[in-house]
């Protein structure tokens, strides 16, 4: 048992590091095997998605798979003025140009600076750290994915990607402001929460 979310953070962040590029990339065709047949992610037209950058699950290949069947892709920039996230549409001209930049705090973000307001989204896959068995996300510790769904005032579809070691039986403590998600997805499966 871990007495802080601080040591939790701590040993998750050190377990992710140490995923092999193999593994990574095992895990991203996995995950996006079972998206593929998720019935949220079909129906979905306008998904928010991120461009991972510390471990995370990778995304190119959602991504892509993304541009493949028409759906548009936004990514998220964050708004300086209220530290909320705002969502750019890209392409795959775009994309593949790889016509982003890095933010200062190590994430790739989108060149265009202007985007849409979380609720446009149908549905958002989120990165995260740490999830429990209730979907109480901890992401990296900014904060920006909750600040940004707590004002919105149509809630998109929220689906972490994580890999299985990130996924704790210990119950995570929220905060009133914690924005929980609706499904996680691991390379192995695929849970459903009851959403607040």
């Amino acid at each position: 048992m871990y007495t802080t979310v601080q040591e939790l953070r701590k040993k998750i962040r050190q377990a992710r590091r140490r995923i092999s590029r193999f593994e990574q990339k095992k895990s991203a065709q996995q995950v996006l095997n079972l998206l593929r047949s998720n019935p949220q992610f079909i129906h979905s037209q306008h998904v928010g998605l991120y461009l991972d950058a510390f471990g995370e699950i990778r995304t190119q290949q959602i991504i892509e798979y993304c541009f493949s069947v028409e759906k548009k892709v936004y990514l998220p920039v964050i708004c300086n003025m209220n530290q909320r996230l705002e969502w750019v549409r890209i392409n795959k001209h775009l994309y593949r140009n790889k016509r982003f930049f890095h933010h200062r705090l190590g994430m790739r973000e989108p060149m265009q600076s202007r985007g849409l307001h979380v609720s446009k989204l149908d549905l958002l896959i989120m990165p995260l750290l740490i999830c429990d068995y209730r979907g109480t996300r901890i992401g990296m510790g900014g904060g920006y994915y909750d600040r940004t769904l707590v004002t919105a005032y149509k809630k998109p579809y929220r689906l972490g990607l994580a890999h299985d070691l990130q996924l704790v039986e210990t119950s995570l403590p929220r905060e009133k402001w914690d924005q929980p998600l609706d499904a996680l997805l691991t390379p192995t499966r695929l849970l459903h929460f009851k959403r607040l």
